[in-house]
């Protein structure tokens, strides 16, 4: 039987998730895994992309948190997930709209880049918006469904 577990994801500015969690689904720089109570012990680097959180084993789709991260650690012990990176942003506290003109800016940013410094700077900002707006359409989609 699959167990809760302790999900901590941990910002500089402190705790933006700390509460039980049925499955945690994390974008490792290998690829995406799912992590469920009782899971083998694990440390590993994150990437940019979505953390999607499962409270209970029966909430729908549309009941899952979604936090947009910009790399960071994962720790995985026995009954406990901790993420540690700088900033994570709520599908609550995105707003699709400007998500999408923020995204679209920072391509024209890569367009312009003169050299390779100002590419990997504008490309770091394409790829930080790009999560923000797939985490809000995946808000999107599924408050539709309610």
């Amino acid at each position: 039987m699959i167990t809760d577990m302790k999900f901590q994801l941990i910002t500089l500015n402190g705790f933006t998730y700390d509460d039980e969690a049925y499955s945690v689904v994390l974008p490792t720089a290998d690829g995406e895994i799912t992590v469920l109570g009782q899971h083998e012990p694990l440390m590993s680097a994150l990437k940019h992309g979505v953390i999607t959180i499962r409270k209970n084993a029966s909430d729908p789709e549309n009941r899952l948190d979604h936090y947009a991260t910009y790399g960071g650690v994962l720790e995985v012990t026995k009954d406990a997930v901790r993420v540690l990176v700088d900033e994570a942003d709520s599908s609550d506290d995105i707003n699709e709209q400007e998500a999408k003109r923020a995204h679209e800016a920072a391509q024209q940013l890569v367009a312009k880049a003169q050299n390779q410094v100002d590419l990997e700077h504008a490309q770091s900002i394409v790829d930080r918006h790009a999560v923000r707006l797939r985490v809000a359409e995946v808000r999107r989609r599924h408050n539709r469904q309610r």
